[in-house]
């Protein structure tokens, strides 16, 4: 039994005793010291936010040949709030009809330019998408937002023309019915 009892307490203590030893009779790392023969990177310079808008507004966007659009989807681009829209957090978008090519948009924030056409939508809402750049502007009764399908992010959300202002403050006095407002009772 004594035996036993030795044994365990040998086993318990023994994990403690080795932690213990390795920490005390550890020798700290020899410092090595080898010179690079690489120059150190410089770090680029940031550009000025003025020469970055300057080479975004040369820069032209790339246009699919391939895309041409029905009837219905030009029918959708006649509804398309242009010009500055103010987002919230002070950002801002610009969408801008190109007028060589009707039905299609140039649409614009800080940093990023896409050119757009309309796709047809089930729900009724106005959608412009860029698919090689994967950005879509969807466009609401009482607001806008521009995202990065291919990021997964919101590049600028709550956006409103003059006429979605309008149209949310409506929407603030005279609330749309609930769907299910006005539905008779289920029967028992």
């Amino acid at each position: 039994m004594k035996t036993l009892a030795l044994l365990v307490a040998a086993a318990v203590a023994l994990p403690f005793a080795a932690s213990a030893q390795s920490s005390s009779t550890a020798k700290p790392a020899a410092k090595t010291t080898t010179k690079s023969t690489k120059p150190a990177p410089k770090k680029k310079a940031p550009i000025a936010r003025s020469a970055a808008k300057a080479v975004e507004e040369v820069t032209p966007i790339a246009d699919d040949p391939s895309v041409v659009l029905t009837e219905a989807e030009l029918a959708v681009a006649q509804k398309v709030f242009t010009g500055k829209i103010q987002c919230e957090l002070g950002a801002d978008v610009t969408v801008a009809a190109d007028d060589k090519k009707p039905g299609f948009f140039t649409v614009s924030t800080k940093g990023a330019r896409y050119r757009m056409h309309p796709v047809e939508s089930r729900t009724g809402a106005i959608r412009l998408e860029d698919a090689r750049a994967g950005a879509m502007w969807l466009q609401l009764g009482n607001k806008s937002m521009l995202m990065n399908q291919k990021q997964g992010i919101r590049l600028a959300d709550e956006c409103q023309s003059p006429a979605q202002v309008a149209f949310a403050d409506e929407m603030k006095k005279n609330p749309p019915k609930a769907l299910f407002d006005g539905a008779d009772a289920p029967k028992k």
